[in-house]
């Protein structure tokens, strides 16, 4: 299941990981990222503990949504060392967010 990434943890949980972070800005009416979604938790189970990934939603965590400039959803950003190294917006394959997360090691 993907972490649940919220303003009050983004900093601790994302920016302070030791490992690369994907984060999935969503809201949950938007339909893009509803089928994304079962993609993100397949990925979860597959880069546990090497890749920490996890979900925002942008309706209710504001602050960090405005801070990444998420102006569309589903928009996933890929983290590493505190940085954004990679942005996705829209729904992809799995194999595309899987390319750029084998690239980080």
């Amino acid at each position: 299941m993907a972490f649940k990434f919220t303003d009050a943890n983004f900093k601790k949980e994302a920016l302070e990981s030791d490992k690369p972070v994907l984060v999935d800005f969503y809201a949950d009416w938007c339909g893009p990222c509803k089928m994304m979604a079962p993609i993100i938790d397949e990925l979860a189970k597959e880069y546990e503990g090497t890749v920490k990934i996890g979900k925002l939603n942008v309706d209710d965590n504001p602050d960090t949504a405005r801070q990444y400039r998420v102006m569309s959803i589903p928009t996933f950003i890929i983290l590493k060392n505190g940085e954004a190294v990679d942005t996705v917006v829209g729904v992809v394959a799995k194999n595309v967010l899987k390319e750029k997360l084998d690239a980080l090691k």
